[in-house]
């Protein structure tokens, strides 16, 4: 792979890194694994349950903090339950040797933020959560921490993802706003634009006694990550109703599926992210980050505009959101090429097309 390409690597150049030595596994790779813009990420075989959340920083190996922190080491071959509000680190099955024009980025998929599954990625010497440098060469580790449903995970479950970038693909605001009107990145009439991104904001609106959105149970039975349609969805969610007036309180520390008011759209040579939005406009945040595929809500892909399911959750106090309230912005990034498979055309994608939805796993 040549160092002349620049943006965000598309499937081929994926596939690439695994033939030039960039990407290695130790099982041969699931025919699924790579995304039209990233590589799911497989867990190991082991996992290791922590006293806390760490940071491995410059001096020390992932390795080294394992030795300190470890409170338990047990296997994930036959499957095992991860406790919410405890934490667990696991080695993953793939490991990175980054030429030095290569850099990565770690986000959770979309059914782990829909779990309420907090998951980030760690590197050797890194002081960043879900950032792998240039060059980096060694294994990779998936920090999980379930918040709200305990979970049944095994050796090669899925929870994170990883993209691969070269050079500065990120738009500016000028470029987004080009962009938008070549394109029409959201159905809002006036796009609300800047260097942080095209703004996402809330639907609450409505008539009275419809549904607006889940909020998760407590003290509910577990859910197998790699089962789809296997659980009764009142078993684990008390839907929301809209009250008429266009608000909703959110509860500290409650976990909340809502959708945005505005349908996105992201074009087949680009990809976005959604980033949470700034704490000092409300004490919430879009709780998981997340990545949007090239051809997400693309009308060629069978989207035309897809709303962004958006996993809420209040700090300390309670919080009133209400309806048009911005929530997060979604960043464009240029793809280096075109992806030879876009989402929702090619690939059998759970959401596109979406309006409020929660994960593959509920009926």
């Amino acid at each position: 792979m040549g160092a002349t390409l620049q943006g965000i690597l598309p499937d081929r150049e994926i596939a690439a890194l695994f033939q030039a030595g960039a990407l290695s596994s130790t099982r041969e790779r699931d025919g699924d694994q790579i995304q039209p813009a990233s590589l799911d990420l497989r867990l190991g075989p082991v996992a290791y349950r922590v006293r806390a959340s760490f940071l491995p920083g410059g001096g020390h190996s992932v390795e080294d903090k394992l030795e300190r922190f470890a409170l338990h080491e047990f296997s994930l071959e036959g499957g095992a339950v991860l406790e919410t509000g405890c934490v667990y680190v696991v080695p993953l099955m793939e490991r990175l040797a980054l030429p030095d024009h290569v850099r990565a980025t770690a986000n959770p998929k979309s059914s782990t933020g829909r779990l309420d599954i907090f998951t980030r990625v760690l590197a050797d010497h890194t002081q960043e959560f879900d950032k792998v440098p240039a060059g980096y060469r060694g294994p990779l580790y998936l920090e999980i921490s379930p918040r709200t449903f305990p979970i049944l995970v095994r050796e090669g479950s899925r929870l994170s993802q990883i993209r691969f970038r070269c050079g500065e693909p990120t738009l500016s605001a000028s470029e987004l706003t080009e962009l938008h009107e070549l394109a029409r990145l959201t159905t809002a009439e006036a796009a609300n634009i800047s260097d942080a991104g095209i703004a996402l904001s809330i639907d609450l609106s409505g008539d009275a006694g419809t549904l607006v959105g889940y909020r998760g149970k407590r003290h509910t039975g577990l859910v197998d990550v790699d089962r789809r349609a296997a659980y009764p969805l009142a078993d684990y969610w008390e839907p929301i109703a809209r009250r008429g007036t266009g608000e909703l309180v959110l509860d500290p520390d409650e976990f909340y599926i809502l959708v945005s008011k505005e349908a996105v759209h992201v074009p087949p040579d680009h990809a976005a992210e959604m980033t949470p939005f700034d704490p000092l406009v409300g004490e919430f945040r879009v709780h998981y980050a997340g990545f949007f595929d090239p051809g997400f809500g693309h009308s060629q892909a069978g989207g035309a505009g897809s709303r962004a399911v958006l996993e809420v959750r209040s700090h300390d106090v309670p919080f009133i959101l209400e309806d048009g309230q911005i929530v997060g912005r979604l960043v464009y990034e240029r793809m280096a090429a075109r992806p030879d498979r876009l989402y929702g055309a090619d690939l059998a994608s759970n959401y596109q097309a979406q309006g409020l939805k929660l994960s593959k796993h509920f009926v």
